[in-house]
C-alpha cells in the first residue's frame, strides 16, 4: 500500500526500556484520575478511561497502566456492587469498608511505581480490557 506524498504518516514509537518522564507522568495521572470515584459516581471508571483513550497510542507506558488501572477500577466496581447486595446479610456493610481501603491503597501504590517508571499490576483483577 503506498502512501500518497502530501500525507504524512507517524507510526507510534516504539516501546523503549524506559518511559519518559511525561509518560510516567501520565500514567500517575491514570492511577490517580481512579480517585475521582470517592466523590464522582463512576468517576473511578471514567477518570483512567479518560486518559487511557487519549494517550493509548502515543505513550506505550500510559497505554499498559492505563488500562490496566481501567481493569481495576471496573473489577472494584464490581466488588462494590456486590458489596451493595450483600448489605441485605449485612455483611456488606463490612466489606464495603475493606473495598473502599483497598481500592484506595492500590491505586496509591500503582501510582507510586507509575511514577517511578515500574509498571504495576494490581492484584485480583480481572483483565476485560485488552
Amino acid at each position: 500500500m503506498s502512501v500518497p506524498p502530501n500525507d504524512v504518516v507517524t507510526p507510534p514509537p516504539a516501546p523503549s526500556g524506559t518511559p519518559s518522564a511525561e509518560e510516567k507522568q501520565w500514567a500517575l495521572f491514570a492511577h490517580l484520575s481512579a480517585l475521582a470515584g470517592f466523590i464522582i459516581p463512576f468517576g473511578s471508571i471514567i477518570g483512567p478511561l479518560i486518559i487511557w483513550l487519549i494517550k493509548k497510542d502515543t505513550m506505550p507506558f500510559v497505554d499498559d497502566q492505563g488500562k490496566e488501572a481501567l481493569n481495576f477500577q471496573i473489577t472494584a466496581a464490581i466488588a462494590f456492587l456486590v458489596c451493595f447486595a450483600l448489605i441485605i446479610v449485612l455483611i456488606g456493610f463490612l466489606l464495603i469498608w475493606v473495598v473502599a481501603i483497598a481500592d484506595l491503597v492500590l491505586i496509591i501504590m500503582a501510582a507510586i511505581k507509575a511514577n517511578e517508571g515500574v509498571a504495576y499490576r494490581y492484584p485480583f483483577t480481572l483483565r476485560l480490557v485488552k
